[in-house]
Order: structure tokens, then sequence, then C-alpha cells
């Protein structure tokens, strides 16, 4: 399977025509996007810690891949904020992997958060308005994840007039409509994008049987009932499909409907009433030897959500309720649709409370808490499990029962102490909790990664934080400066056990087992706020381990997303009233990865021995991304060229390591190394009515 995946993404490579491979010695860029929209003195006088604002309408030139402005890409150049490879649309939070982060579109769940295996992102910054990314430390009303909650909102179409605009770009095209239904009281707004990587690929011999395309809507509107109530739908459907001749094809895709109606009792006091569906899925066939296999998977969400804010002079009260009932199928083979799938179901509740209290003049403080149920539902068959991963019992309820039910409580606190107008120290603590665990054999996440969720087995994955940082800016606000530091430990962690292969049973309670997991680092971060030169630099250092009894000898070891030193320089030069340039350069340690300490020969067959999970690292990764914008307004319209270079030195970074048998060689073992993009120039064309 891992071979068929690197065929799959090296011919996106190949189209982009700067894909390499080359074996190595192995070493022991929205609407356009900013993530420094706030001002500064809002940044210092923010009481949470580790939240980090996105306001996509004010512009910041971030250098992308293929010119495509990149919500997700660009949070990854924050601290404490890490790409998990090349290319790729996931990303982790202080320690944790891509899957314990929730992103939330409009309150509804949306996973594997990319196109193209994540070369794009899913959200078209066109649709979007506002995101908060939260890391770790959240909001008692958050829930869901355990490195972090990505809170994004889309855009309400404009009451008054109506707007138009499209982008062309070298393998993507884009178009954005919004304006009033019935003036000043009802609003749409629609947007859309689509891939025309298919069209290059028929264009060919060798790939015309090939499929490879993606596309995105976003659909919103805004109803204005009365002066006290505003009710507003949103839409959004996402899907890929890519396949390679008649030998694989694979899709997968997010669906998800929002419904919120927003009553105000008074100037202080309003509620929130909201209806969620989410549905994920992922379909994978391939044709080997005439035997065919399948392997499709689902999460589906339903959500009843209520919460009230009540306002005083130095309160701001937040409580509420929320009930889910969740289906998930997990994706492992089918051969010949002879397998049984494993589905689960759950019901979910939770209730929260939180306030912020303007304590004194100096002290501010964010508290609350979130107490959450989670109960297992009948209807498909539990197990209990032995030592060695074997079914010692089967447990069958009927559908409508309850198998067992965990009870939470996540006390979130967090508290700002003013030391003067220029200075703040912050303290957080926060638990949260997670019940859908995704499950990879790889370093980076997939569409077709296996899930589970919180059974009579698997518990709910808890992690507690707690996090000290220190905000200062200068005077007239040119600059500002922060440090955070943090440590998170983390109950219910699981991987594969030693040995078991990636989809080798379908109870996945069989091949994984459960410890603890630790994190903990340094967050550094300096902006220049005005003046021509505008930008950013952040520093992480960081350490993620794991540790759980029958994986590397019960002793802890590196998690996979483990990487000492992080570092990302954002630039953002105004040259002139039609031109902004920008650069971006990051640099970040290997991956952590297992390789091979020995090997065997049986009967002709190369056999590999492990001696130490992820015990060495692959080489360290730096790119220099290059941008420039030229903007001309029109009477009626603007127009918008946008030229990059990504990878501007042209640095292969590795995107895949394999150990390789060589009897040529005086280990016996070579180390190969692919590479996904070399230099990659791009251009795109907007017009905006």
């Amino acid at each position: 399977m891992n071979r068929c995946l690197t065929v799959v993404l090296l011919l996106v490579a190949y189209l982009a025509c700067w894909a390499q491979n080359t074996d190595v010695t192995f070493e022991d860029t929205l609407k356009e996007v900013t993530v420094t929209s706030r001002s500064a003195q809002k940044r210092v006088a923010e009481v949470q810690i580790g939240v980090e604002k996105v306001d996509i309408s004010t512009l910041a030139k971030v250098p992308s891949l293929f010119g495509e402005r990149d919500i997700i890409k660009s949070i990854q150049l924050l601290p404490g904020v890490k790409s998990e490879s090349e290319g790729s649309g996931g990303y982790q939070v202080r320690g944790g992997k891509a899957a314990q982060n929730l992103i939330l579109l409009d309150g509804a769940t949306v996973y594997n958060a990319g196109h193209l295996m994540g070369i794009f992102s899913t959200f078209n910054d066109d649709a979007l308005m506002s995101g908060s990314l939260y890391k770790g430390l959240v909001p008692a009303q958050l829930g869901g994840g355990t490195a972090s909650v990505f809170d994004i909102s889309t855009r309400s179409g404009d009451l008054h007039d109506y707007h138009f605009g499209g982008t062309v770009g070298l393998l993507s095209a884009k178009v954005v409509a919004e304006g009033p239904i019935q003036q000043g009281r009802s609003s749409f707004l629609v947007a859309g994008r689509r891939s025309y990587l298919d069209l290059f690929l028929k264009t060919s011999e060798k790939y015309r049987d090939n499929t490879l395309h993606f596309y995105d809507t976003n659909v919103r509107l805004n109803f204005r009932l009365s002066q006290k109530d505003v009710l507003s739908l949103s839409f959004f459907s996402g899907r890929d499909n890519m396949g390679l001749t008649d030998m694989m094809n694979m899709e997968w895709g997010n669906t998800t409907a929002a419904a919120n109606w927003l009553h105000t009792f008074g100037d202080a006091h309003y509620a929130n009433t909201k209806l969620f569906y989410s549905d994920f899925s992922s379909d994978v066939g391939i044709d080997m030897l005439n035997v065919y296999y399948t392997m499709k998977g689902y999460i589906r969400h339903a959500t009843l959500q209520h919460q009230q804010v009540w306002q005083t002079e130095h309160h701001s009260l937040n409580y509420g309720l929320e009930a889910t009932h969740l289906q998930l199928q997990s994706a492992e083979w089918d051969i010949n649709l002879l397998h049984q799938h494993e589905k689960r179901r759950a019901l979910t509740g939770a209730l929260w409370i939180g306030d912020k209290w303007q304590v004194g003049n100096s002290l501010e403080l964010s508290a609350g808490a979130r107490f959450h149920l989670f109960s297992v539902l009948g209807g498909a068959p539990y197990y209990k499990i032995g030592d060695e991963g074997n079914i010692t019992e089967t447990i069958e309820k009927g559908r409508g029962s309850i198998v067992k039910t965990y009870v939470d409580v996540e006390p979130r606190v967090s508290a700002k102490l003013t030391l003067n107008e220029w200075h703040s120290l912050k303290l957080g603590y926060s638990r949260t909790s997670q019940d859908i665990h995704a499950i990879s054999g790889m370093s980076m996440s997939m569409p077709f990664d296996r899930y589970t969720m919180t059974s009579n087995i698997v518990r709910p994955e808890q992690a507690d934080q707690v996090a000290l940082g220190w905000m200062g800016i200068t005077p007239h606000g040119n600059y500002d400066f922060s440090a955070e530091a943090y440590y998170k430990n983390i109950r219910n962690v699981y991987d594969y056990r030693d040995g078991k292969a990636f989809y080798s049973e379908i109870e996945i309670e069989r091949l994984i087992l459960g410890g603890k997991g630790r994190a903990y680092g340094v967050e550094l971060c300096a902006h220049k706020n005005n003046g021509p030169l505008m930008g950013w630099i952040s520093y992480t250092l960081s350490w993620s381990e794991n540790k759980i009894e029958g994986v590397n000898g019960g002793r802890w070891y590196a998690a996979s997303n483990d990487r000492r030193h992080d570092m990302a320089i954002v630039g953002m030069y105004h040259l002139s009233p039609s031109w902004e340039l920008a650069a971006t350069w990051r640099y970040n340690t290997g991956q952590a990865l297992t390789a091979p300490s020995a090997k065997y020969d049986i009967d002709g067959t190369t056999f590999y021995y492990y001696n130490e999970r992820n015990g060495y690292r692959a080489p360290a990764y730096h790119r220099l991304d290059l941008s420039a914008t030229y903007t001309k307004k029109l009477r009626k319209a603007t127009r918008i060229w946008s030229f990059g270079i990504y990878n501007a030195y042209c640095h292969y970074n590795p995107f895949t390591i394999r150990f390789k048998n060589d009897d040529k060689s005086p280990t016996g073992t070579i180390v190969e190394q692919t590479s996904l993009f070399g230099i990659v120039p791009s251009v795109s064309f907007t017009m905006k009515y």
C-alpha cells in the first residue's frame, strides 16, 4: 500500500515537473491570510494563553505552493505549530499529531483538511472570514481535540451590494459571488473551486488513463428575521478523486452543514442554538493479480448545541450544552467483498460553564469547566483482548443499549497579570479529551488512516497542559515579543503493537496498545508591525515522547512527530501602492523514524530487525519561498497578478525514506530518500468586481 501511495504522490510531483529521487547518507504560505491581523496591543491584552487569531480579511502575501492561499499552511508559520511533511496539509501542535487537532468549520467537524494528500487546503480562502487556533488551552465551550482546536468561520454575504470574483492558477480555478437576497435583510455567498490536473493528464499518452482532481463548494445564507434574531445556514462539500490507470482508485472528502439561530435578549445577553452535521468518508480500491481489494470508512456527526452569554462590567459568562450522535466505520481491507467492517456508534454529551472576570486593574481571569460524557452504543460486537492481541471474549448488546459510559470533568483556567501598559504575564491550565483516535503507520496523516472511537477497551485520550508566558510591546507598537513555555501530559495514547501489520485485523483493538505521552517546550516569537517591512520570526524548542508497555521494550521513545528545533521567518515588503513582496524561510529538525538495526535472510527473502522505535532522524528540512503581488484597481474592478517561487534555492527535502537491500554496500543496506518538490514557480490571475 505504501508503494502505491508513493506512486500517486510522485505523479502529482511529476505534473509539476519537479520531482526527484536520491540515495542519501543517513544522519543520527488567503485571501490572503495573515496571522498577525489584530493589533499588537490586543495581543498583549488577550487573557487566553496559547491562542492565535487569524483574520482573513487583512492581507498578508504569504508565499504558498502553486500560488494557492492556504489558511492551514499559514498557521504552520506560528510558534508551536509544525507541518507534518513536505506539501502536507496536516499540522502538529505542541507535540500532538495532526489527528489530535479538532478542526471546526462553522462549528462542524472536518477531518483530513487537505486536497491531494494535503498539497492543497480543503478550505477556499474566498469563503472564509476568520479563525482562532487554541494550542491546547481552550475555552470551556470547545472540546474534542487534545492537541488544539482550530475554529474557522465562513463569511456572510454583503447585505447591500453584489460582488463577483474569479481566480485562475496553474492547477486550479475558483469563483465567488455574494450579495443581498432581500436588500438589507438577507444575503448569500457562494464559492467554488476545482482543479484541472485531469486535463493535463489527458494530453499525455502515458497518464491519460489516470485520474487526479478535486473540488470544493461553500454556500452561506444569512437572514435577519427580526431586530433580535439572525439565522445563518452554511454548507460545505469537498471531494478528491485519484486513480492510477485500472490498478487503483482513491476517493475521499468532507460534507458539512450548519444552522445557527442567534437570539439577542438585550445588549448584554444573547443565545446561540446550533445544528451541525458532518460526514467524512474514504473509499480506496486496488486490483492486484485479478483480486479486488476495497477499503471504505466514514465518520459521521450529528450535533445539537445551545449556548448563552451574559455580559456585565466585569464578567462575561458563557454556558451551554450539546449532544452528538456519532457513527464510525473503520477503514480496513475487503477482499472480493467478503470482509466484515468494524462499525461503531456512540452518544456524547457536554455541559460547560466559563467566565471571563476582570478581577482588578491588573488581573484578569478566564476560567471554566466542561463536563463530558461518552456512551458506547451496542449493535456491533465488542471484545476483551488478551496480552498477545487475541480475542478472549465477544460482547454482543442490542442496538439501543449502552455498552460502557465514560464521564470526565475538564477544568480550564487562564490568568493574565498586567505588569504595566506594555508588558503582561500569562498562566494557564487546561484538560481536554478526545474520543476519535486515528491509528497511522506513517509519520503523516492520510485520508485512509484507520480510525477508531472510544470503546469498552479503548479509553478516551486525555491531556493536561500547563503553560506560562510573557508578552511585551514597544511604546509605539512597532514591535512585540512573546515567550511561552508549556508542559503536557497525555494519557491513553495508542500505537501499533511491534510487528503488527497496518491492516492485518478487522478488530483494531487487536493491533494497538495504549500508554502515555508527554510533550514540553518553549516558543519564542517577535513581530514587526509597522513600516513598509513587516513580519515575524518564530522559534520552537520542543520534545514529544511516548511510553507504551509492549512497544519499544516499555521504554520512553520519541514520538513520530518529535522535532527538536523549528524556525520560521516571514517578511512582507510594501514596495509601492501596486506591488507587495513577501518571503518565508523555514527550518526544522528531521522527522523521528524507525530504522533497522539488523537484517537476516530466510530462503532468499530479506527480513529486517528493529531494535528501537523512532531512534533515528531524517535529514533536516529547510526551504525558502518568495512571492510578488501586483494589484491594479480599476473603476469597478480589481485585477491581481500573483507570482511565486516555492523552494527558491531548490533544496530537495525528504518526503519518504525507505531502507533497501544492497549487497554491494558495506552494510548490505542503503537508504533511499524520495523528495516531492524542487523549485516550483507559480502564477495566478484574480479579477474582482
